[in-house]
């Protein structure tokens, strides 16, 4: 097979990449890649994100949030993961078979003597721990298998960036992670490295080399990088484009107890209602329209309760403090 180079690290863009190939590639022999993303939890295409992030977390760490196209959970990656697609010309999605597309992974594993089993329908395993998790989407003919393989990730990483948001769960998960995958590095060949590993993928897919490289052209490279920024990149899409969901919450401070009670649509607050014991000076029902119709972000909320801070609609209770229940998700996203 030929392969073919993707632009860098930035998660928009690869996986735009991945959909701009899918869709526009139209070859008649099957080509692939590896590629790497910098931090970034990449979404099932029918995911909620809001339910699948610590979106905290997301924030202070510099993490992107990019919804793929094709179905499954939610991944973490980072630069000790690496990324393969297959693009394969099918002639029906019938023939569509996880196990067929899988095989030439594990087979270049093995060239390389990392002995490697195919586990259940999707998954690459070493010493019966998951290695590789893997997706795919068919379009028109063409069918885009895409996978990871994890060389040297960062577990207790994955963990926060996924929806563990409570510190006393986190050691315990990382736990649980770590019993149940496994990275490459620690059963390749001594003091291999990330880029090595990766070159000996290539020639062995390439058929030793033979089959070289597919270069795209500079037209080919503007539309997927105005794919990115005109989809992959965008809040709507990312977000926006989680199903309906209801949100509900309840802290107790100083300042007294807060309920939240959230309807989300299009990513989008529909309707919004506070409970609890909090002395508020104004009726937080005046300022409810400020909310409805805004994006369910902190940065949009942060704003609306700095505008109306003097108003005192929820007494003593800080911005912050509003701010933690209205985004403390914990498992309580619900729809």
């Amino acid at each position: 097979m030929q392969y073919i180079n993707y632009f860098g690290t930035d998660a928009y863009t690869n996986i735009a990449m991945d959909t701009w190939l899918l869709e526009n590639l139209d070859l008649s022999e099957p080509v692939f890649s590896l590629w790497r993303n910098k931090r970034a939890v990449i979404v099932g295409r029918n995911q909620n994100t809001f339910a699948e992030i610590n979106q905290k977390y997301i924030d202070e760490h510099d993490v992107q949030v990019v919804r793929r196209v094709s179905g499954g959970g939610a991944v973490y990656h980072d630069l000790g993961n690496i990324c393969f697609t297959f693009f394969v010309p099918v002639k029906s999605s019938a023939e569509v078979d996880f196990k067929k597309f899988v095989q030439p992974m594990c087979d270049a594993l093995r060239s390389i003597g990392i002995e490697t089993e195919i586990s259940g329908r999707n998954d690459l395993t070493i010493d019966d721990k998951k290695v590789s998790g893997n997706a795919q989407r068919y379009v028109k003919g063409y069918l885009m298998h895409h996978g990871t393989l994890l060389w040297d990730t960062d577990v207790d990483a994955m963990v926060r960036a996924l929806n563990v948001a409570d510190e006393k769960f986190i050691s315990k998960a990382a736990k649980s992670v770590r019993s149940r995958v496994g990275n490459i590095r620690n059963y390749a060949p001594e003091n291999m490295s990330i880029e090595k590993f990766m070159d000996l993928l290539r020639y062995y897919l390439t058929d030793e080399g033979k089959d070289g490289e597919y270069k795209l052209t500079d037209e080919q490279k503007q539309s997927i990088l105005d794919l990115r920024d005109q989809k992959f990149a965008t809040w709507d899409w990312n977000y926006g484009h989680s199903p309906e969901f209801t949100y509900h919450n309840h802290e107790k401070f100083n300042g007294g107890s807060v309920d939240v009670y959230i309807d989300v649509h299009q990513g989008k607050i529909d309707d919004i209602e506070f409970r609890g014991d909090f002395l508020g000076v104004r009726d937080w029902r005046d300022i409810k329209d400020s909310f409805i119709g805004q994006a369910y972000t902190p940065a949009a909320m942060k704003q609306i309760l700095a505008k109306n801070r003097d108003g005192q609609y929820f007494g003593s209770v800080t911005d912050d403090q509003l701010l933690s229940v209205i985004f403390d998700h914990k498992g309580k996203v619900k729809g």
